[in-house]
């Protein structure tokens, strides 16, 4: 039960504070961080919880993550779905935290987004359905492959944290303005729920989407990571 429990706080963290930091900070009034601030923030906690939990679940924290090492070799098929549910549970009660917190604010409307992500008319960039399947497809998939790479024994020991944490980062960088960033059902999933209405209609898309780039990421990795 332990590293099911690592990866319920390892996913809460990711949720409450990448989330957290859109909803709270990115725009707030002159000091707001953007979304330079916001992607940082998503990198950090991954970064931080790689360091915290890596040694006791893997610090997964994502359900594709997890999909993605199973077939890549490096995770067992028996511990995938309570790893899901942990994951999925802790991404909900960050937003339940989080939509605690952002309701002490006068004027608080979670119908405005509550860093859902989406697409169409609820991409923030106004990004098509297709734009946003291919480019989430395409993020998670390369992440996957780093997140191999990473932690493959042949790699410099003890910095697959700052890799993975920095990757995510970067994927923030140029994927926020399309689908507001998923690569994870959990994360999606977390603060969705609280919105309901096209949040909660969209979200097949960031379930499918990041599964499907994880597989390709995973194969990828099979080939160019084999030791002939």
């Amino acid at each position: 039960m332990k590293k099911y429990l690592a990866e319920f706080i390892g996913t809460f963290w990711l949720v409450l504070g990448g989330c957290g930091s859109a909803v709270l900070a990115a725009a707030f009034p002159e000091v707001g961080i953007g979304l330079l601030g916001v992607s940082l923030a998503f990198g950090l906690t991954v970064l931080t919880m790689a360091f915290a939990i890596g040694h006791i679940s893997g610090c997964h924290l994502n359900p594709a993550v997890s999909v993605g090492l199973l077939l890549g070799g490096r995770f067992p098929a028996s511990d995938l779905v309570p790893y899901i549910i942990a994951q999925v549970a802790g991404g909900i009660a960050a937003g339940g935290v989080l939509f605690v917190i952002a309701s002490g604010q006068a004027g608080f409307d979670v119908s405005a987004g509550f860093a859902s992500n989406g697409f169409g008319d609820h991409s923030p960039g106004g990004y098509s359905l297709t734009a946003a399947l291919v480019c989430e497809v395409v993020m998670t998939a390369i992440f996957l492959v780093v997140i191999l790479g990473a932690t493959d024994g042949r790699a410099p020991a003890g910095l697959a944290p700052i890799a993975i944490g920095l990757c995510l980062t970067l994927i923030h960088l140029i994927s926020i303005p399309v689908t507001n960033t998923s690569v994870n059902p959990a994360r999606s999933t977390g603060v969705a729920v609280f919105v309901g209405d096209w949040a909660t209609a969209q979200l097949w898309l960031f379930w499918i989407a990041p599964i499907i780039g994880a597989a390709i990421g995973a194969l990828i990795y099979k080939v160019i990571g084999s030791e002939d």
